[in-house]
């Protein structure tokens, strides 16, 4: 088993990505999207920096999550990348960077309860307007 400790924040969010998009993907196919414009135009909502970001501010803001999940948070939003997204300023790319490790970090720790639980918490506040889309 990899130790999440040992990996950098940038590593982790690596992993996450990979987690996380499978569940939206799953979520956008249930709603009936099938076009790929369609389904990249969705995604977004979900997936994007600045989406992840406020999903972040929006588990803070609510208290999902725990002392040791808002440690992986910011192991991954305080890692040093040397590249941003190009659609994003830096801060929000850390942001997001961190919500990814999070994922990424749950996942090698075997904790998939808490992956579906967050997860399917994420997609909810989307489709709800938390993060300023829904019900696209």
């Amino acid at each position: 088993m990899i130790n999440p400790e040992q990996l950098n924040g940038i590593a982790l969010a690596y992993l996450g990505d990979a987690i996380y998009e499978p569940y939206v993907r799953r979520h956008l196919l249930n709603r009936g999207l099938t076009k790929p414009a369609q389904l990249q135009k969705a995604a977004k909502s979900f997936v994007s920096a600045k989406a992840q970001a406020a999903l972040i501010a929006g588990m803070q803001e609510q208290g999902i999550l725990s002392d040791d999940e808002e440690a992986m948070f910011k192991h991954g939003r305080n890692a040093k990348s040397y590249t941003h997204a190009k659609n994003t300023d830096v801060v929000t790319y850390r942001i997001s960077t961190g919500f990814e490790a999070l994922f990424g970090t749950l996942d090698l720790l075997d904790r998939h309860d808490r992956v579906d639980e967050l997860a399917n918490w994420c997609i909810e506040y989307v489709e709800n307007g938390g993060t300023g889309h829904g019900q696209l």
